[in-house]
């Protein structure tokens, strides 16, 4: 008798369990800008690390910086990935506490990110040579300052080139018909262009070496920021949704090789460039130590010279610690 009491409760058990329904993943909206400082997103997502985590990313493609800036003053996202900083501080300026960085991403001539490019053809050996070219840039006000900064650094200034902003995707159908002669560009255009021999690096690093006056100093260009409304509304899913990505990001900085084929499908990088696409380093805001900070700083400060943000903005007040 007490076998078959056991087995019965035993299958009632199982029964009340199979008719439960299981949690449903908490879901956050993502806005993607599919470059490859945006992998940790996808790897991620492949790896199942927001699963893990249980979060369920509802992707949104925003090409540049002021969609996803836009989409995250209207509450439309809960997250941009990638969102470049310059573009999140000023948002911030509008409506503080929009963009609360989780990570940044360091770019310099290590780490490569952004880069001049010249078309084949083209003779030049530094920018300074650049002097009377036709000029495209990744889209955005942060990247076409960038771009003018570097040049004004090696005494050319405006009238001494034309610089159009072109849409991401067209960056390399523009070098391979020789619409241009020269770039600002992002990765993994550059790579592309390269492997496919209708355009060479000029320099990369730029924004290292010409706005922070050292090339191997940490440019914190981009990175991935929250918004407070969704932090506050739901701060447990935004943490588990920080550990997903701080995992993500220990992988790529640990094991780029992995990492990279994360690439491949999920931004413009063909299969036979993926190998060759040099990685950014990627920081979590919670291990900026104080000359990180001064860098970033530094930058935004810069920015603000330049009259890209209207006025003067602290990093720490948004830099999202869990």
């Amino acid at each position: 008798m007490g076998n078959i009491a056991s087995r019965a409760l035993a299958l009632a058990t199982f029964a009340v369990i199979a008719a439960t329904p299981a949690f449903a993943q908490d879901k956050v909206r993502v806005g993607v800008f599919p470059v490859s400082s945006t992998l940790p997103y996808f790897v991620a997502l492949e790896k199942g690390y927001f699963k893990e985590q249980n979060i369920e990313p509802e992707m949104t493609r925003l090409i540049g910086g002021p969609p996803n800036v836009a989409a995250m003053i209207g509450n439309q996202i809960d997250a941009a990935a990638v969102l470049v900083t310059i573009e999140g501080m000023n948002a911030n300026i509008k409506k503080p506490g929009v963009a609360m960085y989780i990570s940044v991403n360091s770019q310099n001539r290590t780490y490569q990110m952004e880069q001049f490019v010249i078309r084949k053809g083209f003779n030049a050996t530094s920018l300074k040579d650049l002097k009377g070219a036709k000029i495209m840039s990744a889209p955005g006000p942060a990247n076409v300052t960038m771009a003018k900064a570097a040049l004004a650094a090696v005494g050319l200034k405006d009238g001494d080139y034309t610089i159009d902003q072109l849409d991401m995707g067209q960056h390399v159908n523009a070098m391979t018909a020789g619409t241009f002669d020269a770039g600002y560009t992002l990765e993994p255009n550059a790579s592309t262009m390269r492997k496919m021999g209708v355009a060479t690096t000029l320099e990369a690093g730029v924004i290292a070496n010409y706005v922070l006056g050292n090339p191997e100093a940490n440019a914190f260009v981009g990175g991935c920021a929250l918004t407070t409304d969704f932090i506050k509304a739901k701060p447990d899913v935004a943490r588990r949704f920080t550990a997903a990505w701080h995992k993500a990001m220990d992988l790529i900085n640990t094991n780029p090789t992995e990492a990279r084929k994360h690439l491949i499908k999920n931004t413009f990088t063909p299969d036979d460039v993926v190998d060759t696409v040099p990685m950014i380093r990627y920081f979590a805001a919670k291990d900026l130590n104080a000359k990180d900070k001064a860098d970033f700083q530094k930058f935004i400060d810069f920015s603000t010279q330049t009259g890209t943000l209207t006025e003067k903005v602290d990093v720490n007040k948004y830099l999202q610690v869990f």
